[in-house]
């Protein structure tokens, strides 16, 4: 069985159709990435998910029920969801936010546990971040708020994590950074995770499951292996490249066709990707 599902699902604001009609299902246990150009409705397909977008019509499948015949604080503890660029009250320290993530599991009967600090405690540990826990939120690095907030939907110990674009503002090294740590938690405490990136070849190289969204609808899903090429790029992104392989993990690899410093022909800059790659492969042997 699937984790989640959607089923016809459409959705939208006011009058605007964002995602219609739309039938997907999420690989447990794995690592599924939405990609697409901007406005075509991945973060939509995100809050829906949590439950925060009301579907215009269908239905949202979590482990087999209809997500809207589960009261709130059910749904909040089978997924979590880290929304784009969360910001924290002022003072706060790393701590005091990874508490949070406990809320979905109290009420006016079930205080504060031993049991909820235990996961506070594992969710600090997992992201490296006990030592820093006193720190206040808002005097980290990016690299660092980063990990507090994922911290924070471990501490909600789920099976699902939603993450909208977790690697937004991050340089290079962090965003590696923060990617290794989704990848771990996927690996270790096998959890179905789902997100939204831009960078595609960052995205073909941790994704298990790929979804690229266009024209309201899934364009294509399955494997990056499969599903990224230059013709997919073409539609979803409206952008020509060449796709090479990743002389590291054999990932495609979305080089775009544009202007550098020398302006070659098209014919040439292919040519150009291809022998780079051929060389690539064989330095790294």
């Amino acid at each position: 069985m699937y984790p989640l599902q959607s089923q016809s699902l459409t959705l939208g604001y006011d009058q605007e159709i964002i995602i219609d009609d739309l039938n997907i299902s999420i690989p447990k246990e794995k690592i599924t990435v939405f990609v697409g150009s901007n406005g075509c409705g991945k973060s939509t397909l995100l809050k829906s998910f949590a439950r925060l977008i009301h579907p215009k019509k269908g239905s949202i499948i979590l482990n087999g029920e209809d997500i809207r015949n589960s009261p709130t604080a059910e749904v909040a503890k089978k997924l979590s969801i880290l929304p784009q660029s969360p910001t924290a009250p002022e003072g706060m320290t790393i701590y005091q936010l990874v508490r949070m993530g406990r809320y979905p599991h109290q009420n006016w009967l079930k205080q504060w546990s031993q049991t909820d600090e235990d996961k506070v405690i594992q969710a600090l540990t997992s992201t490296n971040l006990m030592p820093l826990k006193d720190r206040p939120v808002d005097a980290l690095s990016g690299g660092q708020r980063q990990r507090a907030w994922i911290a924070m939907t471990l501490a909600q110990d789920t099976d699902i994590l939603l993450l909208d674009e977790p690697t937004t503002y991050l340089d290079l090294a962090h965003q590696v950074e923060i990617l290794d740590l989704l990848y771990d938690l996927n690996q270790q405490q096998h959890k179905t995770i789902i997100m939204v990136l831009h960078d595609l070849n960052l995205a073909c190289r941790y994704a298990h499951h790929m979804i690229a969204v266009a024209d309201k609808t899934v364009f294509a899903q399955g494997e990056p292996t499969t599903i990224l090429t230059a013709e997919t790029v073409q539609h979803v992104f409206g952008l020509e490249c060449c796709i090479a392989s990743d002389p590291l993990f054999g990932t495609p690899i979305c080089i775009p066709y544009g202007k550098g410093n020398k302006v070659k022909s098209k014919v040439e800059n292919k040519k150009s990707a291809e022998n780079s790659t051929t060389l690539l492969k064989t330095s790294s042997l």
